[in-house]
């Protein structure tokens, strides 16, 4: 039987866009594409495929998230004998159709293959998002080997929680395949042939201490070989006490950190901590978080303090708002109705 490849390199779950189209972000992800062509290349891989949820935003997309995306594709789609790219559910602009999605412009890109519905091609059998009742016929795929954007239950949706059984398709489904590699969950994990080759690169506190993303090379016919990208963003929760003790063995590039106070510091001396780090190490965000126990023995030795909800405090700004061009009690009523 004709080989769709040799051998493929595959990743997934980039969600350009993220973080309100952050430029940060957008530049993560084009180095990610340039590290992921160049891995791909030492490993002699003359396909690529990407299982899903390209972009983040499935109702619009920015334009400068839009001028990433071009670009990365454009790169993948010469890079490669064939680059096979199918949509995640963040990618539908319907949860449940697929006839509107935000990977369609790809297939107007040179070397860049749409793949926008089940479609199998030399024993390997390629699937999007699935909607409607297209869960039922997975069972029935027979193909060496299925790459999809699948939600299995008993799988980890991070490190966390687990996706829950709601009665529809299950790993136990696929009996005929060899393997079945999918995106969706952004945790890398394996229950039996069933792999989920975790998303890109970290992208928030769930993936905190978790650094195995990347990539994944199959041989035809060999067994699944994972890349990390080392120079991914990372994001970390650690004790101060930890950090001032272990600093450069926990601090890397491209760091996100959330800090507990564990230690009884001042207020001050606690930013000043936090701008000594940032300036020698280049972090890229460092949050501090009071001690719980600390706060609430704060509260108790000051019993007159009182805190205001979200709500409160944003029903107050929209009350104090003096402005001829605004009424604040229709702004109010919007908000409440929110």
């Amino acid at each position: 039987m004709k080989k769709l490849f040799k051998k493929c390199a595959v990743f997934t779950d980039l969600h350009i866009g993220l973080k309100g189209n952050s430029s940060t972000h957008l530049k993560d992800c084009e180095e990610f594409i340039d590290w992921f062509i160049a891995q791909a290349q030492l490993q002699n891989c003359d396909t690529a495929i990407f299982m899903g949820d390209w972009h983040n935003n499935r109702n619009s997309i920015n334009l400068i998230t839009l001028d990433t995306s071009i670009k990365c594709l454009e790169k993948l789609g010469a890079a490669f004998d064939q680059f096979f790219w199918f949509p995640g559910n963040h990618d539908l602009f319907y949860k449940d159709r697929r006839d509107i999605h935000s990977s369609a412009f790809g297939r107007h890109i040179p070397g860049v293959t749409v793949v926008d519905g089940v479609t199998t091609l030399d024993d390997v059998t390629l699937v999007p998002w699935l909607v409607g009742d297209e869960w039922k016929a997975m069972e029935k795929l027979d193909s060496k080997y299925v790459f999809g954007h699948f939600e299995l239950p008993k799988f980890f949706m991070n490190a966390m929680i687990q996706m829950p059984d709601h009665g529809e398709l299950k790993a136990e489904n696929f009996t005929k395949p060899d393997y079945v590699f999918s995106g969706h969950f952004h945790k890398r994990q394996q229950n039996g042939k069933v792999v989920y080759i975790g998303n890109a690169f970290p992208h928030n506190f769930s993936d905190s201490w978790d650094d195995a993303r990347g990539m994944m090379v199959m041989e035809w016919g060999g067994e699944p070989k994972f890349i990390d990208w080392e120079d991914c963003p990372k994001y970390r929760v650690v004790k101060l006490s930890d950090l001032i003790d272990k600093e450069d063995e926990i601090i890397k590039s491209k760091m996100y950190l959330k800090v507990n106070l564990d230690i009884d510091i001042s207020f001050e001396e606690a930013n000043f901590i936090k701008e000594t780090f940032t300036q020698k190490h280049d972090i890229r965000e460092i949050s501090l978080i009071q001690n719980k126990a600390n706060l609430e023995s704060s509260i108790e030795d000051n019993p007159d303090t009182t805190f205001e909800s979200v709500d409160q405090i944003v029903g107050e700004q929209l009350v104090n708002i003096d402005s001829k061009d605004f009424d604040k009690n229709m702004l109010l009523e919007i908000y409440n109705n929110l």
